[in-house]
């Protein structure tokens, strides 16, 4: 089950859905892992209900911390602010059906912070964000 995982990894990092930017935006965020160097950047844009409606990131670094944005930016569409401020960690994991070691979780959260962090509206991102 893992090697398909793995390939789904794969493929999104080569062939992302969700890869560009949203100008205008409603939401706008961009942090990076200082560890190693990923970056990543994601807009939305959401309607007088609080539901995003599109979705999109830009950004460098490894497969995992690119295509765990991929996946999430994918399934955040159609949630509300509200639901998002709820996500975990757990929701990212379940995402990318692998298991990781701390320092690739670092990679896969990435995105996650950013995209709390934006909805939050914090001039910062904190790792708190992903617990």
């Amino acid at each position: 089950m893992d090697d398909l995982y793995r390939e789904l990894i794969i493929d999104r990092y080569k062939n992302p859905l969700y890869r560009g930017e949203l100008d205008p935006n409603d939401i706008s965020f961009e942090d990076d892992n200082p560890l190693c160097g990923d970056h990543i950047r994601i807009d939305l844009r959401v309607d007088e209900d609080g539901k995003v409606t599109e979705a999109a990131f830009d950004g460098h670094g490894c497969a995992i911390s690119q295509a765990s944005a991929d996946l999430l930016v994918e399934s955040v569409i159609g949630k509300t602010v509200d639901e998002i401020k709820g996500m975990t960690k757990d929701d990212i994991l379940e995402l990318l059906g692998l298991e990781l070691s701390p320092v690739r979780l670092k990679c896969a959260l990435l995105s996650l912070k950013v995209l709390k962090a934006g909805v939050y509206g914090l001039g910062e991102a904190s790792d708190d964000l992903v617990e």
